[in-house]
């Protein structure tokens, strides 16, 4: 299939996605005149906490390139995942974009594709951990704070410290990973019979991980502690999302409305999961004890705060790295083209 009928295709399959989720979406977007009820101080906690997550994914990119300049980075990260929740299946597209943005900062073709493959495995790997460590068992018996959402942040730190201690291991050993992995296989092949059985998903984890250390070398536990860094402080954005509509939900259901949201986000059907992530993201804060319309105040809120304002962010970020760096060589070759004409 070429190059035109994979664009249709995809601009099809987002229309139709968009049309089944568009009454969430709207029902969501419909409280924005609410949003000037929210107190200011929780507001400032949720850029605040968004923007602590976003520095993480950086420091963690810069480990990952092996670079000092963060200003290149920053910049070329912000421009990317914008330039991604816009257009469909927009992970590919975002990372072509950083990579060139990158190069054209000066880090080496090679070095860039590396470093940003390792981190991005880093960070899905710990998104991948997360419905799987948000359990029950690290809320009951461990926080008693009478204040739920206190609870929630304490069971949410409880949950990154535990994944920080069960990521240190699986980057430092090989028995564990190889294990996972086998099991993994082994659901698989009994899930799909009529499928030939997969065969080497513990070596091609082992692979992945080796990658990531060889790129990350003895600093990988601070690409580790970033990368979990980039989810807590996410997750931080949406209690204080709740927070500032009066919401005292159940702290597990908490963490498993964030996980929810965030796997919901990786659906490349539409931008950024766009109408997906409001719809499952309200559906499981009802679940867990807020009101509907404080459900969809919150999720309005915390898209605002990680969706919607990152939009222009990215923005800003492209046009101070074209102002230090200057045009890339297909910006350049394109003004010299309208030059001549």
């Amino acid at each position: 299939m070429g190059r035109l009928p994979r664009t249709v295709l995809a601009l099809l399959v987002t229309g139709v996605s968009l049309y089944l989720v568009f009454p969430s979406l709207l029902q969501v977007l419909s409280a924005w005149p609410r949003l000037t009820r929210l107190e200011p101080v929780w507001f400032a906690a949720m850029l605040v906490a968004e923007a602590a997550s976003f520095v993480c994914l950086w420091l963690l990119q810069r480990l990952a390139l092996r670079t000092r300049d963060l200003y290149g980075v920053a910049t070329s990260q912000l421009a990317a995942n914008a330039f991604g929740r816009i257009v469909p299946g927009g992970g590919a597209a975002a990372g072509a974009l950083q990579y060139r943005m990158l190069v054209q900062s000066g880090i080496p073709g090679a070095r860039a594709a590396t470093g940003l493959t390792a981190s991005s495995l880093l960070v899905f790997a710990v998104l991948l951990a997360l419905p799987v460590a948000a359990v029950p068992a690290l809320v009951r018996g461990v926080v008693s704070p009478d204040n739920r959402l206190v609870r929630a942040a304490i069971a949410g730190l409880v949950l990154f410290a535990a994944l920080f201690a069960v990521g240190a291991v699986l980057l430092a050993t090989d028995g564990l990973l190889r294990w996972i992995g086998a099991l993994a296989q082994r659901i698989r092949n009994r899930l799909r019979r009529r499928r030939a059985p997969l065969t080497d998903l513990p070596e091609r984890l082992l692979a992945e991980r080796d990658l990531i250390m060889r790129v990350l070398g003895r600093r990988w536990w601070e690409a580790l502690l970033a990368s979990i860094g980039r989810w807590f402080f996410d997750y931080l954005a949406l209690l204080a999302a709740l927070a500032a509509v009066g919401a005292s939900p159940r702290p597990t259901l908490v963490l498993l409305a964030f996980v929810a949201a965030q796997v919901l986000a990786q659906i490349p059907l539409t931008p950024g999961g766009l109408g997906f992530v409001e719809a499952g993201l309200t559906g499981t804060l009802a679940l867990a004890g807020v009101t509907g319309g404080a459900a969809v105040l919150a999720s309005l809120a915390y898209r605002l705060v990680s969706y919607w304002l990152p939009l222009p962010a990215g923005v800003v970020g492209w046009v101070l790295h074209r102002r230090r760096y200057g045009l890339s060589p297909e910006e350049a070759e394109l003004v010299r083209g309208s030059a001549g004409d």
